[in-house]
Formats: structure tokens, sequence, C-alpha cells
């Protein structure tokens, strides 16, 4: 299907369609416009159109569910050109969560489309095979983070403050100054094994040290109780 009247995914509406009845015209002019000709509510799908021996089903829903996505993968059994359509969301939150389902839908090769206020139907993705882009460099940061952090400090589903690698080399660091007093960055590193202490202190992402002289770093009040803290 041709994106020609595609525009940015997710843009802000005010608000959005109140039923699935509302999507149906919007769709059927849009498909007939590229040579379908459009049913409604054939063997149980919401929209089929047939042009010459292409066969495209789509199912409308008034947002994103997990009833939408199962409908949309089962028509996958009668067509591999399958279309979810859902009204554009309101607000920036919903336009997030609009192009996080929009990738999902990739991923299960389907294609989706929305509908605007103004009845416009845009090609937000159309439907096939999956190819992720490959991100080399999120891949080696969660290795190298991973190789960092010391132990397993946390635990899988938790909301909130994290222990980082950073963060564990930022607590030794705090607790050599507490226990010898300002310290060179150099020093505060050989002690430590924190490669990376000068940089750290320096950086000062959690306000816990201040730089008394060049190269010379102590504990702010912040860093003494973060480490009464924890």
């Amino acid at each position: 299907m041709s994106k020609r009247t595609q525009k940015k995914i997710g843009a802000v509406e005010k608000e959005a369609p109140r039923s699935e009845v509302s999507l149906y015209a919007p769709i059927k002019d849009f498909l007939e416009g590229m040579g379908f000709e459009v049913k409604a509510e054939v063997s149980g799908a919401d929209v089929v159109a047939v042009r010459g021996e292409a066969l495209l089903v789509v199912e409308l829903k008034t947002r994103f569910s997990l009833t939408l996505l199962q409908q949309g993968v089962e028509r996958q059994k009668l067509t591999d050109v399958v279309y979810v359509a859902v009204p554009l969301p309101p607000g920036r939150a919903g336009g997030k969560a609009f192009r996080e389902n929009v990738g999902l839908c990739r991923r299960l090769g389907l294609g989706v489309l929305s509908v605007s206020l103004r009845d416009q139907v845009v090609v937000e993705a159309d439907p096939g095979p999956y190819q992720p882009r490959p991100q080399p460099k999120r891949r080696d940061a969660m290795l190298k983070e991973f190789q960092r952090r010391r132990g397993d400090p946390n635990t899988g589903g938790t909301r909130g403050k994290i222990e980082t690698a950073y963060r564990q080399d930022a607590r030794d660091c705090a607790q050599y100054l507490a226990a010898n007093g300002s310290s060179r960055g150099r020093d505060v590193a050989g002690a430590t094994g924190v490669s990376r202490a000068t940089r750290i202190m320096a950086d000062n992402h959690y306000g816990w040290f201040c730089r008394v002289q060049n190269g010379i770093y102590d504990l702010t009040q912040e860093g003494r109780a973060a480490l009464v803290e924890n």
C-alpha cells in the first residue's frame, strides 16, 4: 500500500472517534481510492477489500488492545495483507504509546492505519516480515554494564532507584573519602580500583562530591547522608 499519505506517527488529536463504526467510512473511502472493492463484516472480519487476486483485511478498534492484535494475527491465516485501524490518540502520552504499538504491530507483521478527527487515513506501517534494526551500541552498552556491575544488587521488576555499576563505583569513592578525608582523584582510583574515580567525582552526578582544590575532592553533606542511607 502506498505511503504517500503518511505523516508523523502519533500526531496529537484533541479527541478520538468514539466508535468502530465511525472508522469504517473513511477506511472504505481510502481503500476504494486505491482501486479495491470493499465490503464490511465478511466472515467475521470488519473490513474486506479485494483488488484482482489481492485480498486485504482490516480490523477496526477504537484503541490498541490485545484483542485487536489477536484478531489481526488470526486474519493472517487468510491473507498476508492484514491491517489494524485505530483513531489517532489524544495527547503526548497517547502518542508515545501509539508509536510503541505501531512498532509491536511491525513485529507481528501487521499493518497499521490511523484515522484522524477529519477522517484522514494514514498508513503508519505496512504488513510484512519484521526486520529489526540492529543497535550494536546499545548492545555493547548493556554488556559493558553487566560486566562492570558487581554482584546482583537489584531485584527483577524493581521500580525506582536502580543500583548501577556507576553508582557502585561512586559509592566506593565516597566510602574512601569518608574514611580518608580529602584526597586526590588518582589516590582514590588507586585505592578503590575505580579507574574513572576522578571523572565520577568531577561530574558529581549524585551531588556527593565537592572539589576542594584542583584534583582534590571531598564529600558533601549529601554524600555522607547517602552512605548512611545505604
